[in-house]
């Protein structure tokens, strides 16, 4: 039995104690669960037996290269990377992988996907997070008939296809049944199976503490753990104890198939978190168990889409309509850096007050947000911050040095330095809550609001350099020695970010812009292993109806994985064309950019021709969002910001500039 560490009473947990089964992550929940206040039991449920042959493994590479399979299903990350180990021993890998790549490949959530990129294959079809196999059936349907053209009878859509799919742990007899009464031939390969614990004192020990707590917390963190506590407690003759127990606790689970197989049991599901994460689960309770009056805003929501507010004012505004890909009266426009030195009424709001004070303070915050977004007339505010304000609540020392930028102590190098962050607790970021909730109530109601944060690389890419950097040679290294630290930092930092995000939205922004100014300088293969994945899983955490923009600097060679990051509006700086841009992300995606700032610096008549000149590049296509290719130059005229905007009005009204 581990022992139980000390806890601390009076944050998360409170002191509680808090049980879970994990097997192959006890270390990591147990040190979760402390982080979070909690007395940790975690006790493992179950052992990962692999399989050392495997005829289906076989049959399924024999099948493959052979061509005989059309579509294939990759249910998870780990399974994905023991089936090519255990197939490598055969077969070239070069020719599966070649092979795979013929087929329609089906990646349920980002850990299959980082696998399968790792090899060097491309998903064709992603679902997203949080899911059951009920929502990987129908992202297969629809890429079928949209791609291929094939819609089949409505009876039998998947009539004459064959299928493989990648088992890991137990079947999954409802998607199998699915797949078959859909008329698919399924080729089932199993790698990993769960068995039950060779000696299963430590699980008995753990039930007699469930039973005999007053309101436990119990975590699951995948179904086959449901299954062996309640295996054991119906070996003890104890299961109507348990039922007991589990009824008049908090019972988190940690996603949606979790979630159906402790209703089908008819056990009880107090929550789910936000995003099928052990982080976000443990989190999650944590906030459950806090008094009502202390819990933390938005940290636990119902999994139902939150619809944008039909009924607001800004709700039709041209910005959000763009946003939407709907018809526009005229090309919205704001820009990046919008408050800033350039303009006279932010200087004299700098003079009262250091950077960081500034961006402490909601009423200044509200005061230089909104000046700027009256005095240009733009379509949208920018909420002013900066990226780097969630740096102090991961646990380090952030100052900003007149004439040296950011400086963050102590820089997170190795592992150990990872192991020494905090956990973000987003009360400590409450203060730009506030001024979220200011601006949106001084700004005019038709204007949206726009909520900001960095995007993880670049967030996590500071933390790492300690300030700004030309090469990156300290990120860079970390990446690639210590692929699992790097994705220890990149996590925490995402687990962040996404409740920094959701406070500004349930404070008020309309929209949220994460800046990735620095992911340009890594090669397509870095992001698509070490970036895109994390990403994905930000954006897929925060609440459905709100806009996200995602932009980065010289990204041009990025944009067609940029595109599967499910970015509402993806922005783009000024090395690349909107045409050549779009051609790359797809017509359906909106675009925001992209006029160089030094333009600015110049005079109106080249304004607004360099202007038209991006007018014309979008063509009247319904999602542009006009904008710089980078922030505005503290150097620049604000006369000729207010002419960009009065031109770019004039020049789309009713169409576009040919």
């Amino acid at each position: 039995m581990p022992e139980a560490k000390p806890a601390p009473a009076s944050r998360g947990f409170g002191g509680r104690r808090v049980f879970a089964l994990e097997s192959r992550r006890a270390k990591e929940m147990e040190s979760i669960i402390a982080s979070q206040g909690g007395d940790p039991l975690v006790v493992p449920s179950l052992r990962e037996l692999p399989l050392e042959e495997s005829p289906e493994a076989e049959r399924f590479a024999v099948e493959l290269l052979a061509g005989r399979l059309q579509v294939v299903l990759f249910m998870t990350g780990v399974g994905c990377k023991a089936l090519f180990e255990l197939l490598q021993r055969d077969h070239d890998t070069a020719r599966l992988i070649g092979a795979l790549a013929r087929t329609v490949v089906v990646a349920r959530g980002p850990k299959p996907t980082k696998a399968l990129r790792d090899l060097g294959v491309e998903p064709t079809v992603l679902v997203p997070e949080p899911n059951t196999w009920r929502d990987l059936v129908p992202a297969l349907l629809a890429h079928l008939e949209q791609a291929r053209g094939r819609a089949g009878s409505a009876e039998r859509p998947l009539d004459g296809l064959r299928v493989a799919l990648q088992e890991y742990g137990a079947p999954s007899p409802e998607l199998v049944g699915a797949l078959e009464g859909m008329g698919a031939e399924v080729l089932r390969v199993p790698i990993y199976r769960w068995a039950p614990m060779e000696d299963a004192s430590g699980l008995r020990a753990l039930l007699g503490e469930l039973e005999a707590s007053d309101a436990p917390v119990v975590l699951f963190t995948n179904a086959f753990q449901v299954r062996a506590l309640l295996g054991v407690a119906q070996e003890m003759g104890r299961e109507p104890e348990l039922r007991a127990a589990l009824g008049r606790g908090v019972v988190a689970s940690i996603g949606p198939t979790c979630s159906e197989v402790l209703r089908d049991l008819e056990l009880p599901v107090t929550l789910e978190p936000e995003h099928p994460r052990m982080g976000h689960l443990v989190r999650a309770a944590a906030a459950y168990v806090l008094p009502p009056a202390s819990r933390p805003s938005g940290r636990v929501r119902e999994r139902e889409p939150q619809a944008p507010d039909e009924g607001a004012p800004w709700h039709d505004s041209p910005f959000l309509r763009a946003c939407r890909r709907e018809p526009v009266p005229i090309t919205p426009i704001w820009l990046m850096r919008q408050a800033g030195r350039y303009m006279k009424e932010y200087r004299e709001v700098r003079r009262r007050c250091g950077f960081l004070e500034l961006c402490k303070s909601p009423d200044l915050v509200s005061e230089v947000t909104v000046t700027a977004a009256e005095r240009l007339g733009v379509d949208a505010a920018i909420l002013f911050a900066d990226i780097l304000l969630i740096a102090e609540p991961l646990g380090l020392e952030l100052e900003f040095n007149k004439g040296e930028g950011p400086s963050l102590k102590p820089p997170v190098r190795e592992a150990a330095d990872v192991g020494r962050l905090r956990e973000v607790d987003p009360a400590e970021l409450g203060y730009v809550y506030e001024a979220v909730t200011r601006t949106r109530a001084d700004l005019n109601p038709k204007t949206p609001l726009i909520g900001f944060a960095g995007a993880p690389f670049t967030v996590a890419s500071y933390l790492v350099e300690g300030g700004s950097s030309r090469n990156f040679e300290n990120t860079k290294s970390l990446m690639y020695r210590d692929a699992g630290a790097w994705r220890a930092l990149m996590e925490l930092v995402t687990r962040g970010l996404a409740a920094y995000l959701e406070g500004q939205i349930a404070a008020g922004a309309q929209a949220v812009q994460l800046f990735d100014s620095w992911v340009g300088c890594l090669s397509a293969a870095d992001y698509g292993a070490h970036v895109l994945p994390h990403v994905q899983g930000l954006v897929s955490a925060l609440p459905t109806g709100t806009p996200v923009i995602y932009f980065g600097t010289g990204t041009a060679h990025l944009l067609d994985q940029i595109a599967l990051t499910g970015a509402t509006v993806v922005g783009v700086d000024w090395r690349i064309g909107l045409d050549a841009a779009w051609s790359l992300l797809g017509p359906e995606q909106a675009i925001q950019g992209n006029l160089d700032s030094p333009v600015l610096l110049t005079d109106r008549a080249v304004i607004r021709e360099r202007a038209r000149q991006v007018l014309r590049e979008a063509g009247g296509r319904p999602g542009h969002i006009f904008n710089l290719g980078h922030g505005i130059l503290p150097q620049t005229p604000v006369e000729n910001a207010i002419a960009l905007v009065d031109a770019v009005h004039e020049m789309s009204e009713g169409g576009y500039a040919g």
